[in-house]
């Protein structure tokens, strides 16, 4: 069975699902390092955890020195309000380490991921911990009615793509919510209007509980239906046809707006558009009104996307900035990957070969690269 992701102590609860620590339902800041000390003190609480145990458990293989578990320390005693001389979580056993204190209980394991999900090893992802725990927020405020699009921002390499399927491999275990992707591809010429949500579209449409989401755009957004000739018969297709005569694009806008919001109502819906600086003009507009809107809704977007060549594309950089600028909308930009971190990389990249430590010369070349 698989591993509970929710650990409650006191007002606290640490979601290892999200990666996330909660106060009541008040999110509370941490360190990706920090995160990673307090989760192995709650999962061994009453028994002392050495300092060495900890800096194996998580700085294993790094040259550090003793005073990051102390300043890592500090900064959980922080986001818990407690204080070394007072301790209501973790204690000092002078001179050996760290017991947690607090009576710790334990949710129930996580429904199981879909086959396909275990069968495919997760993405090696290293310093990406932060944006993660920030998707995770995002998500929580989702499912709480408030709606969310989030910018994914980075070159070509940076693992734009890893953390975002990482993120949707950890949403995807409730079965009650539904996620789709829809992919920009690059046109030379005009490109097909909002080529990428008729993808992620036409994916709902023929997932669990499709039907019912071709119902609700036979009578909410008959536009959008139209597009996908596939879910209809002949004679529907034609009547169709004939009732959308001089349709407009704002027409369309409308309603999948409108389609949205009566979906997400009740069912979770996350919807990934990837390489967004190749998207068409007609899914930047939409993406704008989803971002804007103010209804309640239990809808993520995320986008991801290159910088520089968003410069190019001169309404999406506009939409970005507006909607970061008036709070509609998050960027998550990605840093390029430490040394350290590249030392990580290149190890599990090459852990088939047959000379050990035939990383140590790549990593240095690599991250100069």
């Amino acid at each position: 069975m698989p591993p509970p992701h929710q650990w409650r102590f006191g007002s606290f609860c640490l979601d290892t699902a999200i990666m996330h620590l909660w106060d009541g339902e008040t999110p509370v800041a941490l360190p990706p390092k920090a995160f990673a000390v307090l989760h192995y003190l709650v999962t061994h609480p009453e028994r002392l955890i050495t300092k060495e145990e900890l800096l194996e458990a998580v700085w294993p293989a790094t040259a550090v020195t003793d005073d990051v578990v102390r300043v890592a320390i500090g900064a959980v005693r922080k986001a818990l309000g407690e204080t070394a001389q007072a301790p209501r979580y973790i204690a000092t056993v002078s001179r050996r380490g760290y017991r947690f204190v607090a009576p710790v209980t334990q949710t129930a394991p996580a429904p199981a991921a879909p086959l396909a999900l275990l069968l495919s090893p997760p993405p090696l992802l290293v310093e990406r911990e932060a944006v993660l725990q920030r998707l995770g927020v995002a998500w929580t405020q989702v499912r709480q009615g408030r709606r969310q699009v989030v910018w994914v921002t980075g070159e070509a390499g940076l693992g734009k793509t890893a953390v975002v399927e990482a993120f949707a491999a950890q949403v995807r275990t409730d079965p009650a919510v539904w996620l789709a992707t829809g992919q920009c591809v690059e046109h030379y010429g005009t490109g097909e209007a909002y080529l990428p949500v008729l993808e992620a579209l036409g994916q709902l449409c023929r997932g669990p509980g499709g039907e019912r989401l071709v119902a609700l755009l036979r009578q909410q957004a008959p536009t959008w239906l139209a597009q996908l000739p596939w879910l209809l018969t002949p004679g529907d297709r034609a009547q169709l046809w004939d009732e959308l005569q001089g349709t407009t694009r704002d027409r369309m806008l409308r309603e999948f707006v409108e389609v949205l919001d009566t979906l997400t109502a009740a069912t979770p819906l996350l919807l990934v558009f990837e390489d967004l600086h190749w998207s068409d003009y007609a899914t930047v507009d939409l993406l704008a009104l989803l971002a804007c809107r103010r209804t309640s809704a239990q809808l993520l977007v995320v986008g991801t996307y290159r910088p520089v060549e968003a410069i190019v594309h001169q309404p999406l950089r506009t939409v970005v900035q507006d909607t970061v600028r008036h709070g509609s909308a998050t960027a998550l930009p990605l840093a390029l990957l430490s040394p350290d971190a590249v030392g990580r990389v290149s190890g599990g990249a090459l852990s088939w070969a047959p000379v050990p430590g035939n990383a140590r010369g790549v990593a240095p070349a690599a991250h100069g690269r």
